[in-house]
């Protein structure tokens, strides 16, 4: 099968692009990037694009006739994006780009990372965003949506050359001195089980939507 990812260069995207790339049940992988990747694998391509004209003649001019899967983990924060306005154009917007650009293109499955407390609903603008982008993604088409919904990344951002999360590293620690007593859903949860979790779900196939809750992606 051939899949396209996005969001590669984040804590879940690397964890879900390395898993695309040792699967014998992968033929291709199709990365979408802002700027050129040092990565090279025999499965791997990887494409130079602008999100924000996906939608567009960027979209077209792709050279991937056929993708079977997509698997989108874009993300930022109001901060490191400078405004809701530009964090509402990453994480719906080109999130919602890319989704269509795999369909278009004859995919059937789709896995995106959302988060806890997505909800169109919320007062909270960053969980409303995500439930807005949730709805979206469920209405396009596809046969098969899984969306999955961490708590707390457990991850070295710094090390991704990302700007870190002060507010993660404050209840990372929280979470460390009083684990028994949260809940698993509360927990932080390594990006590698939310990744092998999302995969895992996505090749079932099964029909309509699918929300993975963080505590039932905890697998260590």
């Amino acid at each position: 099968m051939v899949a396209l990812i996005a969001g590669a260069s984040g804590l879940v995207g690397k964890e879900l692009l390395a898993l695309l790339l040792s699967d014998s049940a992968c033929r291709e992988v199709h990365s979408l990037v802002r700027k050129p990747s040092p990565q090279n694998h025999a499965k791997l391509q990887s494409h130079v694009v602008d999100f924000a004209k996906l939608g567009t003649a960027s979209a077209q001019a792709l050279p991937v006739s056929h993708i079977d899967e997509v698997y989108i983990s874009l993300g930022t924060t109001i901060k490191v994006a400078g405004s809701q306005e530009a964090f509402r154009a990453v994480d719906f917007d080109a999130v919602l780009a890319v989704a269509r650009t795999g369909l278009a293109r004859g995919a059937t499955k789709i896995g995106v990372i959302s988060a806890m407390g997505a909800s169109s609903a919320s007062g909270v603008f960053y969980n409303r965003v995500k439930g807005e982008m949730e709805d979206a993604i469920s209405k396009l088409g596809y046969p098969s949506v899984t969306i999955a919904r961490p708590s707390f990344l457990a991850g070295d951002r710094e090390a991704l050359n990302q700007n870190a999360r002060p507010g993660e590293k404050i209840a990372l620690v929280a979470m460390n001195l009083f684990n028994p007593l949260i809940p698993s859903n509360y927990k932080a949860i390594e990006a590698s089980d939310v990744a092998s979790s999302l995969l895992r779900q996505v090749r079932k196939g099964v029909a309509g939507k699918t929300v993975l809750p963080s505590g039932q992606m905890q697998i260590h």
